[in-house]
């Protein structure tokens, strides 16, 4: 039996084609349901659909063999106990620091708005950057307006959202992307039915 934990929202819209190309359906009743466990076309597969930033956790600690989350949520997370086996090239957008201004990044100690704390301190570490994290769970581009904020690390896709409430990306960090990973113990212990899944898929990307 394998387990695969899926990434609400956007990422499940996109991972759901992917996956029955591989040969995996999930019934739209079954999608629809309050079921937390869900059954799939195939017995020998169960599918759990979650929060993404959960999806790291179920993985690591054996509770579901196979997840999709994206990137951001494994650069925050670690590797501890989980493998990345392939860039699914779903979900695409980047990780940048946004501001009003230039200017604004010309700090001694920069106070950075962010959920993203470990990838944003990492970032400015690198520059020999002295910042102060102050870490969002969400209205990112509301603290550098009010002042909570000299900038922010956010995702950006269109970067419609920042330009709507005056800021503008100035530095790349680093490319997302959704992700396949594995439960390190389950990739010795289940090896042959994870390897089949992962070329499966791999041949529709």
């Amino acid at each position: 039996m394998l387990t695969i934990a899926l990434s609400k929202g956007r990422i499940l819209e996109q991972t759901l084609p992917l996956l029955e190309k591989a040969g995996l359906k999930i019934e739209q009743g079954e999608l629809n349901s309050r079921k937390l466990i869900l059954d799939t076309n195939l017995a020998e597969v169960k599918v759990i659909i979650i929060r993404a930033t959960d999806v790291p956790v179920f993985v690591q600690h054996g509770a579901a063999d196979l997840g999709i989350t994206g990137k951001d949520v494994l650069l925050e997370h670690g590797s501890n106990g989980l493998f990345e086996l392939l860039d699914l090239k779903i979900a695409k957008c980047k990780l940048m620091v946004a501001a009003q201004n230039k200017q604004k990044l010309e700090q001694n100690t920069l106070k950075v708005a962010t959920k993203y704390v470990n990838s944003a301190k990492l970032h400015f570490q690198k520059q020999g950057q002295s910042c102060e994290i102050i870490k969002l769970y969400g209205a990112m581009e509301l603290a550098p307006i009010v002042g909570l904020a000299h900038c922010i690390v956010d995702l950006v896709d269109t970067g419609n959202t920042i330009k709507a409430n005056g800021l503008q990306a100035f530095e790349h960090i680093t490319d997302i992307s959704s992700r396949l990973i594995v439960n390190a113990a389950s990739f010795k212990t289940k090896n042959a039915a994870i390897k089949s899944w992962a070329d499966n898929i791999a041949k529709n990307l």
